[in-house]
C-alpha cells in the first residue's frame, strides 16, 4: 500500500523550510524589538473555549473544527486559531497580575476542515501577536506598524493595509439594524450560509467570500455614520498615529473579520498576487474577550499571519539561506582511516563546521571506492574534501581538496582542524 498525506495537509520539505526559517528569524527579531515575548500554546483545547471565544455562528465553529470526544468524555478540539488559547493562558496563569501591559506572540499549526485551495490547508501555520492591557489607539497603531515593518523587511512591496472600525456594544446595534434592513430584501440572492447568518450574525454576511454575495452587498450600509463618538475618536487616533510613521492605509468601511470577538479597530493586509483570497494577515481589537472567557475586564488587540501565504510571496533572492549541507566531506579508505575520519569529523563539528563522511566501514558494510566517495562529496556540494587512507595515516598527513578551485594539497593531520576553521570560518 502506498501511503500519502491526508488531503489538505502538506509536507514542508528542505528547500522550503529554509524560507520558513528566514521568515521566523525576522519575526523573532522584530517582535522582540517591539517588546513581545513568545508563548507556546497547546494544540488541543476543550471545545467550549473555541465555541465561546470564536462564536457559535462562525464558519469555524459551525463547519470547520476538528472536534472529538476523548477517553474521559470531554469534547476536545484541535485549535483552529490562536487567540482564544492565548487568552485562556493569560487568564489561567494570571499574567495580568504581573504586568499591566502584556505582549505575547506565537507560531504553530492550526486545524480547520475547509476546502483545500491555493494557500489554504486543513493543517496550516499561523504567526500571531496579542497585546493585553491597553485601550489607547496608539497601541493599535503600534501593532500594525510592527506587522508592516515585518512585511517590509521580508521584501513584500505590494501589500495594502485595509482599516476599519466595527464599533462597540453601544453603537453596533444601530449598525446591525441598518444592515438587517438592507439584507432582508436581498436574501433570495444570497448564499445558504448568508441566509443562515442573517438573524444571528448579519456582520458575517459582510465577510462572505462568495463573489456573488460580495456583489449583492456591495452597496450595503457601512459603519460610517453609525459609530458612537468614542469609537470614531478612537479610529481617528489610530489613523493619526499611523500617519506619524508614514504607514499607508485604505479605509474600508465594509471590512469585517470572520470572528465574533472583534470590536472597534479591525484590519487586513492583502496582496493581489495571491488572487481572490488575497489576505496575508488580519486582526483587530477584542476588548470583551478576556472578560467573556472568565477573566477581568481587560482590553486587547492582536493579529495573525498565514504562514503558507506569506511564504508563497517571498522571493528570497540574495537573502536565500542555502539548504543545510555540509562544508566538508571526508573520504576514508581502510579500517584505521575510518576511525580517524570519525574522530576528525567529531572535532570539526565541535568547532561549528558542518561535515559528513563515508560511513562504510568494511568490517560491517562493503567499502565504497574512492571515486564513488568523491562523487558523493560533489553531490553534497561541499567546499572541501578530506582524503584519508592507509598511506595518509602512515605519513601523518591528509589530502585536502578545494572543490571550488579543483586544487589539492597535503596537510598535517594534527593541523587539519585549525586549517579548516581558518578557511571556512565560524
Amino acid at each position: 500500500m502506498k501511503y500519502r498525506a491526508i488531503k489538505g495537509v502538506k509536507d514542508i520539505l528542505p528547500g522550503e523550510t529554509e524560507k520558513w526559517y528566514f521568515i521566523e528569524r525576522h519575526v523573532r527579531d522584530i517582535f522582540e524589538t517591539f517588546g513581545f515575548s513568545e508563548i507556546k500554546i497547546p494544540i488541543i483545547e476543550k471545545t467550549p473555549l473555541f465555541v465561546r471565544g470564536i462564536g457559535e455562528t462562525t464558519d469555524i465553529v459551525e463547519k470547520e473544527m476538528y472536534s472529538f470526544e476523548d477517553k474521559g468524555g470531554d469534547s476536545i478540539t484541535l485549535r483552529p486559531e490562536g487567540t482564544a488559547s492565548v487568552v485562556r493562558a493569560y487568564i489561567e496563569h494570571g499574567l495580568y497580575n504581573s504586568h499591566p501591559l502584556t505582549k505575547l506572540w506565537y507560531i504553530g499549526p492550526m486545524f480547520r476542515h475547509e476546502r483545500p485551495q491555493a494557500g489554504r490547508y486543513r493543517q496550516f501555520y499561523q504567526i500571531g501577536a496579542e497585546v493585553f492591557g491597553e485601550e489607547s489607539p496608539s497601541i493599535d497603531a503600534d501593532i500594525i506598524v510592527m506587522l508592516m515593518e515585518l512585511f517590509k523587511r521580508l521584501g513584500l512591496n505590494e501589500t495594502e493595509l485595509q482599516l476599519n472600525s466595527l464599533g462597540c456594544e453601544r453603537c453596533r446595534p444601530l449598525f446591525r439594524e441598518r444592515l438587517l434592513d438592507f439584507i432582508k430584501n436581498r436574501l433570495p440572492m444570497l448564499c445558504e450560509d448568508c441566509n443562515r447568518r442573517f438573524e444571528s450574525n448579519p456582520l458575517r454576511v459582510l465577510d462572505c467570500k462568495s463573489k456573488n454575495c460580495s456583489e449583492v452587498i456591495r452597496d450595503s450600509p457601512s459603519m460610517d455614520g453609525s459609530r458612537c463618538e468614542g469609537c470614531q475618536r478612537h479610529l481617528d487616533g489610530v489613523i493619526e498615529y499611523l500617519l506619524i510613521t508614514g504607514i499607508k492605509y485604505r479605509l474600508n468601511p465594509r471590512l469585517a473579520r470572520g470572528l465574533d470577538y472583534y470590536t472597534r479597530t479591525t484590519f487586513e493586509v492583502t496582496d493581489k498576487r495571491l488572487g481572490a483570497q488575497d489576505a496575508i494577515a488580519g486582526g483587530g481589537r477584542y476588548d470583551s474577550l478576556v472578560e467573556d472567557l472568565g477573566g477581568p475586564q481587560i482590553p486587547a488587540i492582536g493579529f495573525a499571519i498565514g504562514m503558507e501565504r506569506l511564504a508563497s510571496l517571498i522571493d528570497m533572492g540574495d537573502n536565500l539561506i542555502p539548504p543545510s549541507s555540509p562544508k566538508v566531506y571526508i573520504a576514508a579508505m581502510g579500517e584505521e582511516a575510518n576511525r580517524k575520519a570519525f574522530d576528525l569529523l567529531y572535532q570539526i563539528r565541535l568547532r561549528g563546521i558542518s561535515g559528513e563522511m563515508n560511513y562504510s566501514d568494511q568490517r560491517f558494510v562493503p567499502n565504497k571506492s574512492l571515486k564513488s566517495q568523491l562523487r558523493k562529496g560533489d553531490q553534497y556540494g561541499v567546499s572541501y574534501t578530506l582524503i584519508i587512507g592507509d598511506n595518509e595515516i602512515k605519513s601523518g598527513k591528509v589530502i585536502l581538496r578545494d572543490m571550488k578551485r579543483a586544487e589539492q594539497e597535503e596537510i598535517d593531520i594534527q593541523d587539519i582542524v585549525e586549517v579548516l576553521v581558518k578557511r571556512i570560518g565560524r
